[in-house]
């Protein structure tokens, strides 16, 4: 399968790299192809910058949002939140029709750290861009947890926790799930439409505090009941 994924930080890398080792044909998207093979500087998290990462990856390649989205069979939303919607809505009829896996969440560091939820209760990221996007089958998941468990979540408790996916369309879902349970996932939970994504994204506070007062980021929800 062609798989597209927005954005060229760690998330979208890490995805680019664990789909590519399944042996999908991935193009990572980027505002500007040159300014980001010329960034030589590391991010936040201490990642290495983007042309140090892909001389190790060459098999992944960087194209243009456009030319990702409208060349992608699925395409990932691994932008940042704060400008998820604006960077979607240019893409409007390259990504009609099409799925769209949405890893994005709200989170403003403007005030530094926690960051906080810049929507939330009666609104979500993920419904923002479906009503952006009214033609694209938008399925919100993965953004619940570290993106190293994402796509392999087996690192974690023998991949015995929860993934959540959110979304108007089941058939979409279905196809986002068969992706999931490639990379591993056994237990995924079906909460429903694209509002549901308002409790995935209100997740992130705690899950925030929970990475500080754990001191890893390698843990997940795990639902239990009778």
């Amino acid at each position: 399968m062609k798989i597209g994924i927005l954005g060229t930080g760690m998330v979208g890398r890490i995805h680019a790299t664990r789909l590519a080792e399944l042996g999908h044909t991935v193009m990572l998207g980027t505002q500007d192809i040159e300014k980001t093979r010329a960034n030589i500087k590391k991010d936040a998290m201490g990642n290495p910058p983007f042309a140090e990462w892909h001389k190790d990856h060459q098999d992944i390649t960087l194209a243009t949002f456009r030319d990702v989205a409208k060349d992608a069979d699925i395409v990932f939303d691994a932008l940042k939140g704060e400008v998820a919607v604006s960077v979607l809505s240019m893409l409007k009829s390259e990504l009609a029709s099409k799925i769209l896996v949405d890893i994005a969440n709200p989170l403003d560091f403007s005030q530094g750290m926690p960051p906080f939820l810049s929507v939330c209760n009666t609104d979500s990221l993920g419904e923002q861009i479906q009503k952006a996007l009214p033609d694209t089958k938008v399925v919100k998941t993965f953004n619940t947890l570290n993106a190293y468990l994402q796509v392999n979540p087996a690192q974690l408790a023998k991949a015995d926790h929860d993934l959540f996916i959110c979304g108007n369309d089941a058939d979409a879902k279905a196809k986002v799930a068969e992706i999931a349970k490639s990379y591993g996932w056994k237990n995924i939970i079906d909460l429903g439409d694209i509002t549901t994504a308002r409790g995935t994204e209100m997740l992130l506070p705690i899950w925030l505090r929970l990475w500080g007062a754990l001191k890893t980021p390698l843990f997940n929800f795990k639902i239990v009941k009778e």
